[in-house]
């Protein structure tokens, strides 16, 4: 395609979403994308390549708040991180759209309601085949539909996880996923979870939205293609994009979906003497309140019980999202992990084969998350084209208190052993915040329908304008304001 109506740069969720919503309109979409299809390889199931050597990592690296250089948990290829993720499609709680305290601080709301988003995040589940069940979550917000497909079916041992769980108190749910569990575990008997999908198991951002935009003849795909510069004039407008090895790319309307750091290093690196900040950053707002999710893995074990399951991440429990259990502030989701394994426990490690294979074959791996509040001096600046990310961890006393109500409920659930390890702050796999969402242009990026507040003809539809963390995977909400975003576009730039 050699002239567009639109140009998106990046193919993860957000850009997908939206050429996917975009398509049927008629109107030449260009979809640009730094990095190349993954194909399939003998590392897409090998731990120790994946975990311990990296392979899929970038070669890349950034600078944390003291300057210290670190490779960042990026993926640059067709469909971005979402090849790589967990494949949790769960919305966001009602209450998460409000204002609300935390033990860390406050949250501020957003500028729209959950109710405003509820049919796109319907049309998203659809978009993306989720498996789910609606209702046997107490803090699961109002349905107008129900998910696609029946949940996907616990494994024996992690069905007795859940009743064990029950036991103790908790209220253990469906964890809502976009995976077609025959085709992944016929490609290898692994879980999904950091590992790439090149079998189309897995409904990430390639399998399922960038091929139904593609079907169409007037969307394309421009891979291998790094953005270097918008460029923009002085009236307020967009005018091109500069693209290593394809020069000046042009089209009337331009979308940013790089994620929620690249997109905004590339806002502050198109700075010219109109926009010294950068681009849409009258708000000075570009790069700041970045959010990354505090989490952390934890191991439950009995030395006399195995745990035989091959993908585990089925379950989930929200017994604390909205309270700590007492009247007080939330803590957060507790989910199941991706089965680890002793490679993969080695790897992270450093313990011996022997010895982590011996904890991975009797350990029970859940994932407790908590939300990260938005701080505008943590934040991604930019120093010619060298990124540094300046994280300042939020919230933290409340993540601590949720690893600890986990600990307990485990014990009580049979488990004479649980142990915790945070996740790296460097690893920036919920990465969000960096170009929020708001209604008042002086402290916002866009607008509650992802439009630049200073340029009518940029959208961005990635993570950085989520206005809060919330506690959850952010990808079904990605996917859906950028559905909300593509309906908005269809008709007032494109009714004429």
């Amino acid at each position: 395609m050699t002239r567009a109506d639109v140009i998106i740069i990046g193919s993860g969720i957000g850009g997908a979403t939206l050429a996917a919503a975009l398509a049927p309109s008629g109107r030449r979409i260009l979809i640009v994308e730094r990095g190349e299809r993954l194909t399939p390889s003998p590392q897409d199931r090998d731990p120790k390549a994946i975990f311990g050597d990296g392979c899929f990592r970038p070669d890349e690296t950034w600078l944390d708040g003291k300057g210290q250089p670190f490779n960042p948990g990026n993926y640059y290829c067709v469909g971005g991180n979402s090849k790589f993720y967990g494949a949790a499609l769960i919305r966001y709680r009602r209450e998460d759209f409000q204002p609300r305290a935390h033990l860390g601080g406050s949250s501020p709301g957003w500028p729209i309601s959950y109710e405003e988003l509820e049919r796109d995040y319907t049309a998203a589940e659809q978009l993306y085949d989720v498996h789910g069940v609606v209702n046997e979550d107490p803090t699961e917000p109002p349905h107008s539909a129900n998910y696609p497909h029946l949940p996907v079916a616990d494994e024996p041992d992690i069905a007795d996880l859940r009743t064990r769980l029950g036991r103790a108190g908790l209220t253990p749910s469906s964890v809502p996923l976009g995976v077609d569990i025959d085709r992944w575990l016929a490609a290898g008997q692994t879980t999904w979870d950091a590992f790439p999908n090149t079998c189309g198991g897995k409904m990430d951002a390639e399998t399922s939205a960038l091929a139904k935009a593609l079907v169409h003849k007037n969307v394309s795909l421009l891979t291998g293609a790094t953005v270097r510069e918008l460029i923009a004039d002085a009236t307020g407008k967009i005018t091109g994009i500069k693209v290593d090895g394809h020069g000046t790319l042009k089209a009337p309307l331009v979308v940013l979906a790089a994620g929620a750091v690249q997109s905004a290093a590339l806002l502050l690196q198109s700075a010219n003497d109109a926009y010294p900040r950068g681009l849409a950053n009258r708000s000075d707002q570009v790069g700041r309140n970045f959010m990354n999710h505090n989490s952390s893995a934890v191991l439950a074990l009995h030395p006399l019980r195995r745990n035989r399951s091959i993908y585990q991440k089925t379950l989930m429990f929200n017994d604390y999202y909205n309270s700590d259990g007492n009247g007080g502030p939330p803590l957060g989701n507790v989910q199941m992990l991706g089965k680890i394994t002793g490679p993969i426990l080695a790897s992270q490690t450093g313990l011996p084969g022997p010895i982590a294979a011996l904890i991975a074959g009797r350990s029970y791996d859940f994932y407790a998350m908590s939300e990260d509040l938005p701080n505008p001096d943590s934040r991604v600046t930019v120093e010619g084209n060298q990124i540094r990310l300046d994280w300042k961890r939020s919230n933290w006393a409340a993540h601590e208190a949720l690893v600890e109500r986990l600990k307990t409920h485990l014990r009580r659930s049979g488990f004479p052993i649980v142990l915790s390890r945070a996740f790296d702050r460097r690893t920036p796999s919920h990465q969000c915040g960096t170009a929020r969402m708001g209604s008042n242009p002086d402290n916002s990026v866009v607008d509650p329908f992802c439009r630049s507040h200073d340029f009518r003809n940029l959208f961005i539809v990635d993570a950085s304008v989520l206005p809060t963390s919330a506690a959850v995977n952010p990808a079904l909400t990605i996917a859906a304001l950028a559905l909300r975003a593509g309906r908005h576009i269809i008709e007032t730039e494109f009714a004429a």
